[in-house]
């Protein structure tokens, strides 16, 4: 994979070479934690579930590595075990690469971002020089579920797990879910499913992100403070989740345009007589709230919060997730699984990564039509009544993928536009920490509510 620019990671300069040149060598300066490691890999029960097949009938190996060192620690995959060694690159199928600094930054309790995982330090719109898959890159994706898990094993093994979240068992759940029939531009009839919650005077419709469903929102849906501020809707997309296909479709044929999602929000909208809803939504669905904005009056839309939104994203696109090659129930689930905050509720974040195992194939990568490129509202924020439909945006600090720098580039073009960065939030802050994140929601919704009054 090509070497991108360097850069500083949310404003974080990597630590300099003099500060860890003990990370020059990776097997040396994990070696005490070796043994620990291994044996934390004989009973994890995760790696078993991802290394216990038949299907592997024949040892495969992949390295680790700090850039420039010839020393690479060395993981064997065998049925039902994954055994971790020092050696050298000549010996693995590939190798993650990475500057000594960078390794230095992941290998701490509490990573800043993008050092949560090794897909934030490839990064995609944080971009820097150093990170290298080296080899085959097939075996790569293949092996993605292995590689990350091994990884955490040994940083937990370093330096303890990341303090995380806690999030509190509910006995009761205030969600009522049904399905109606809906008819919208371009995709069609469908029978679309949607679940409702609280009983506020404010209409809000929360959006899903690409390749997932709106159990995303069940956390904000339960919270006492939505319930009662709100009426909430949560719908999946025709073809995602528990709504069925639409007109015409066929499996692995599905794309995602402007007119076709912002016509079925629309629809429901309308079917369902919402008065001025905000339309919220997360990644593309954080670009299509801003597609809202500028429709506001064709979809009836009171206001906007986009989370993790920009005007427009034109990055170089990988297949995995629509590849004969690779399984992408484990491959989809692993790539945005590191764009989650490393604080966050892991049962949250393992909620994200089941929903994202679940779709069926090809929604995900058709839904990335729309969010790489597919949109461009670059030329249109300056257009936005803010006075009839208010925007506030909202953007995780450790999303690499829509940073709160792209996010506030935005907001700087729309008249009267809000930007507000989220501590402690990643990618999918409505799921990933929903107590966190209604903070910051309702927050938006008295910015709205006042901004229209």
């Amino acid at each position: 994979m090509p070497r991108p620019k360097r850069q500083k990671a949310n404003g974080v300069e990597p630590q300099s070479a003099s500060s860890s040149h003990a990370w020059a060598d990776l097997p040396s300066q994990l070696e005490s934690v070796l043994p620990k490691a291994n044996q934390a890999a004989e009973t994890d029960g995760q790696l078993l579930a991802f290394t216990t097949s038949n299907a592997i009938d024949a040892p495969a190996t992949f390295g680790i590595k700090a850039a420039g060192s010839h020393n690479t620690l060395l993981v064997t995959v065998t049925n039902g075990k994954a055994q971790i060694r020092s050696g050298s690159t000549d010996d693995a199928l590939f190798t993650l690469s990475a500057l000594p600094e960078q390794w230095q930054e992941f290998f701490r309790e509490t990573p800043v971002a993008p050092y949560q995982s090794y897909w934030g330090m490839f990064g995609m719109n944080i971009k820097q020089e150093g990170i290298e898959v080296q080899g085959d890159q097939n075996a790569f994706a293949h092996w993605t579920h292995v590689w990350r898990r091994i990884l955490e094993l040994l940083h937990d093994a370093l330096v303890g797990p990341t303090p995380a979240d806690e999030e509190p068992e509910l006995e009761e759940d205030h969600i009522v879910g049904r399905y109606v029939y809906v008819t919208s531009p371009v995709w069609g009839k469908c029978k679309i499913f949607y679940e409702q919650s609280g009983e506020g005077d404010q209409d809000i419709v929360f959006l899903h992100t690409a390749g997932s469903d709106s159990r995303q929102y069940h956390g904000v849906l339960n919270n006492e403070k939505m319930r009662q501020k709100c009426r909430m809707i949560a719908f999946d997309l025709p073809a995602h989740g528990r709504s069925f296909p639409y007109e015409g479709y066929w499996p692995g044929m599905h794309t995602n345009t402007e007119d076709a999602y912002v016509g079925c929000i629309a629809a429901m909208v309308k079917k369902l007589g919402l008065n001025k809803p905000i339309v919220c939504g997360a990644s593309m669905a954080g670009q299509v709230c801003l597609a809202v904005a500028a429709r506001a009056e064709e979809v009836g839309a009171g206001g906007t919060i986009p989370l993790q939104g920009s005007d427009y994203l034109n990055m170089e696109r990988q297949w995995y997730d629509r590849s004969p090659y690779v399984n992408q129930s484990l491959f989809n689930p692993e790539w945005i699984y590191g764009m989650m905050s490393p604080t966050a509720p892991l049962k949250n974040r393992q909620l994200v990564w089941h929903m994202y195992s679940a779709q069926a194939y090809g929604i995900f990568h058709g839904d990335l039509d729309f969010y790489f490129g597919g949109w461009d509202g670059r030329d249109r924020m300056a257009g936005i009544d803010t006075k009839k439909c208010p925007v506030y945006m909202l953007t995780g600090e450790y999303d690499w993928s829509n940073t709160p720098a792209m996010s506030q580039a935005t907001c700087d073009k729309i008249p009267g536009g809000m930007h507000q960065a989220m501590k402690g939030l990643g990618h999918f802050p409505a799921t990933e920490n929903p107590k966190i994140f209604v903070g910051y929601v309702l927050e938006a919704i008295e910015h709205i509510q006042k901004t229209r009054a």
